[in-house]
């Protein structure tokens, strides 16, 4: 199984960027990929995820400015990021669990958000 990130970079305050993911290697996967990012010398934390209903669930703190989407066959993820803060800056990961539980982590991707 391989999960992986893209789309990390350097973007200067109130400007936008789009993380994908794209999950491989897996048949069966319990919900599209969702996101967690680690900011600096803090725990990784969860930012997004759509529900079997295609509901989306976002920490508070980026409500309103990120969106999560998703393809037909649920096995990608794509993390709409706008009015980005500084402190949005963090390594973003896409987290994918299978039914069983069995759970992959991608390596991250680093997202720079400048005043």
């Amino acid at each position: 199984v391989e999960v992986v990130e893209a789309g990390g970079g350097l973007v200067q305050a109130g400007g936008s960027l789009t993380l994908s993911c794209s999950v491989s290697g897996i048949s069966d996967i319990r919900y599209p990929p969702d996101w967690y990012r680690r900011l600096p010398g803090r725990e990784r934390e969860w930012v997004a995820r759509l529900m079997l209903d295609g509901a989306a669930e976002y920490v508070a703190s980026v409500k309103g400015r990120f969106s999560i989407s998703t393809d037909d066959d649920k096995k990608s993820s794509y993390l709409q990021m706008n009015n980005l803060k500084p402190e949005d800056s963090a390594v973003y990961f896409c987290h994918a669990q299978r039914p069983g539980g069995a759970e992959y982590w991608g390596q991250g991707t680093q997202v720079t958000v400048s005043s």
